[in-house]
Parts: C-alpha cells; sequence; structure tokens
C-alpha cells in the first residue's frame, strides 16, 4: 500500500560549478522509515544550485506518482532552495527561476514541507548525486517490496535524455509537449480532405466521444493512466480550427486550465481538393496530384506545399518551446503538424509527412531540451479509444 506520509531527501552538486552535475533523490516512506525510491541522475553541465532543483524535481515526482495524495516532507541541505521554496527567498537567476516555477507547480495542491539539515545527515542523496557524477548514467531504484514497478519507467529519465547515447551538454530545462489529433468530424467519418483554409466542420457525436477519452488519459498524467510517469500538463493550447478548438476545451476542462490558440497550428491547405476525397481528386486533378504525391515543393490548386508548410512548422515549434519552457504542454492540432513535430524530433527529412499514421484523438509524446535535443516518447497511442 502507499503511504500517506513520504520524506524525499535531495541533493545535488556540480564539479566546478558550472561543471559536470549530478542529481540524487532518495523517497522515503515517513511512517516505516523504509526507502522506497533512489533516483541518480546526470545533468550534464550545470550549477550547484540548478542540479539541488532537479533532484528536489525528480523526488517530487516520484513521490507524487507513488501516492498523489501524501503529505510530504522535502529535506535539503542547501539552505537557498529551502527557503526559496519556503516562499523567505526570492530567486534571481534565470535558470533556477524556471525550476522554481516547475516546483511550484508540482506542489500546487499539495501538502508538501521544506525543511533545512546539516549535510551529514544528508548523505544518502549525496551519494546518489556522486554516483551520477561518476558514472554520467540516470539510474532509478524502486526498493518497495510493495510496488513493483512498470517497464515504462525501469528505464525512464524524469529529467534527462533516457538513451546514454543522447548528447551529454543538455542544458535546457526539460520541455515535455503531449501532441493530440482532435477528434472525428462529418468529413473525417465520409474520409473527405478537410485542411486549414476550407470547411471548418465541427466534431461530430463520436468525435466529442473521442475527446471526452483522450481527455481523461491526458488528466491521468502525473498520478495514474499509461502516462502516470509523465508530469500533468500545466497549458493547452490548439489550432484555431472548430474541430481542435472543441477537442481541447475537453482537456482543458479535465485539467482546470483555458485553452490559448495559435495559428501556426492550422492544418496543411489543401486548396481546392477540400471537401474531396482521395479518389475524387486522383480523377479530377490527376497530373497534379501524381506530381503532388512525394513531392516537396508541389502545392494542389491554391493549397500549400510540403516546403511552405514545414517552415510554419518550425515556426510554431520554436515559440511553443519559447513560451512554456520547462512546463508540460497540451498541443492540439492536425496530422500534417503532428508528423511535422515527429519529422522534427526524428529528423526525418520530407518522407516524415507522410510515413507517421496519426489517428483522431491519437496521443504523442515529445520531450524537448530547448531545440537542440529531443526524445520520442510514444507517437499514436490510441490505447484510451
Amino acid at each position: 500500500m502507499s503511504s500517506d506520509q513520504l520524506v524525499i531527501e535531495a541533493d545535488g552538486g556540480s564539479r566546478g560549478n558550472p561543471g559536470p552535475s549530478g542529481s540524487g533523490a532518495v523517497v522515503i516512506d515517513g511512517e516505516t522509515g523504509k526507502v522506497i525510491t533512489e533516483i541518480s541522475t546526470y545533468g550534464g553541465v550545470a550549477t550547484n544550485n540548478v542540479a539541488e532543483y532537479r533532484a528536489v524535481i525528480a523526488g517530487l515526482n516520484e513521490a507524487f506518482r507513488h501516492n498523489p495524495n501524501a503529505q510530504v516532507t522535502v529535506r535539503m541541505d542547501s539552505k537557498l532552495v529551502v527557503e526559496q521554496m519556503s516562499g523567505n527567498w526570492k530567486i534571481k537567476h534565470p535558470d533556477m527561476q524556471v525550476l522554481g516555477i516547475e516546483v511550484q507547480k508540482l506542489v500546487a495542491g499539495k501538502n508538501v514541507t521544506w525543511v533545512w539539515i546539516p549535510r551529514e545527515q544528508n548523505s544518502r542523496a549525496d551519494a546518489l548525486a556522486n554516483e551520477a557524477m561518476d558514472n554520467e548514467v540516470d539510474v532509478i531504484r524502486h526498493l518497495s517490496n510493495d510496488e513493483v514497478p512498470s517497464s515504462k519507467s525501469i528505464e525512464f529519465n524524469p529529467m534527462n535524455p533516457s538513451s546514454i547515447r543522447a548528447p551529454g551538454d543538455v542544458t535546457e530545462p526539460l520541455t515535455t509537449v503531449v501532441l493530440v489529433r482532435h477528434g472525428r468530424t462529418a468529413l473525417t467519418e465520409a474520409h473527405k480532405i478537410s485542411g486549414g483554409t476550407g470547411d471548418d466542420p465541427n466534431l461530430s457525436k463520436l468525435g466529442h466521444e473521442d475527446a471526452a477519452a483522450v481527455a481523461k488519459l491526458i488528466a491521468g498524467f502525473g498520478t495514474e493512466s499509461a502516462f502516470g510517469h509523465l508530469p500533468k500538463p500545466t497549458a493547452v493550447i490548439a489550432s484555431p480550427m472548430q474541430r481542435t478548438r472543441e477537442t481541447a476545451a475537453h482537456i482543458a476542462s479535465a485539467l482546470g486550465v483555458s485553452v490559448e490558440t495559435e495559428e501556426l497550428l492550422r492544418e496543411i491547405s489543401f486548396g481546392d481538393w477540400d471537401g474531396h476525397t482521395n479518389e475524387e481528386v486522383a480523377k479530377l486533378w490527376p497530373e497534379v496530384f501524381s506530381t503532388w504525391r512525394g513531392s516537396w515543393t508541389e502545392s494542389p490548386p491554391n493549397g500549400e506545399s510540403l516546403e511552405v508548410f514545414d517552415a510554419r512548422i518550425r515556426e510554431a515549434r520554436s515559440l511553443i518551446l519559447e513560451k512554456y519552457r520547462g512546463q508540460t504542454v497540451v498541443v492540439v492540432a492536425h496530422v500534417m503538424p503532428i508528423r511535422g513535430f515527429i519529422t522534427l524530433t526524428m529528423d526525418g527529412g520530407p518522407a516524415g509527412y507522410w510515413r507517421p499514421q496519426v489517428a483522431p484523438c491519437s496521443l504523442s509524446v515529445i520531450r524537448h531540451w530547448g531545440e537542440d535535443f529531443a526524445e520520442l516518447v510514444t507517437a499514436n497511442f490510441t490505447a484510451h479509444l
């Protein structure tokens, strides 16, 4: 059973300040004193204080994964972090401001107490931070016999890229982008083309059911569901089209946030082909249709080429990563924008725009560390539908 009282011991260090850094956190059953989880994460080049904040974030994520309603005591030998998180000291450094905001969002509505302890009482977390700096790898050890970790979290790094082959100098904070395609519309169900400049249909009855299902899944982030190991989203942004805004409204309601819209996320324009089936387009525009398939520069009549669209999606991604830096954000969009995000993540080239399947109200998750590095967690997840 999950304990109602948890203790986190957290510490971070940097050899050079800034220099190679490591973060360590221990989650302890506050009633029995038994260690539940040990977390050791390598942070690349960073300062001591940044590493300490990362340790706190890793510990809180694990504690609330174990029990979202637990009373948590965070124990640290960093007077700075304890006083800043207690609201007694201001956070002045920009990097720590971002991390401080992330911590505050994690503890919002929770019962969390911050306690300073002497360094000698924080030896377990200190040892884990040094383990990360020595080995330059990330380790999560679940030690409780009461809980067997799922395969999705055993090799999952909550703060840094999960693969040891990833670049070791990631310095930007983690931004998690949850991509959701809109639910079904009448045009979707009729297999008709629905682009960004043609008809703007509402969700159908089945589309609203799709949206409710994905909203329930996303509401379980950080606590339960297939994505309980990922932080709960703090923002929802959508394409301005009716079908995406209606889907986003379901998700925002489940999360208790509002919906923002972004014009750059609008679906690619199919121009004169909107409202037709693929078969009709092939008959009415045979030569253009044949040339357009697989082309980077060809566009439908009065529509958008992949070359032009790709530039728009790159701009959209940059805007989102800057505006929601260090957060988890849900992006409700269309097939082509989602394929664009995945293609940029995988460095896939033009073919990335037609190879991934993106079903209505499917979910894809990409973790970003600025624009320098990205990690695909999942694509076209549909088990909730």
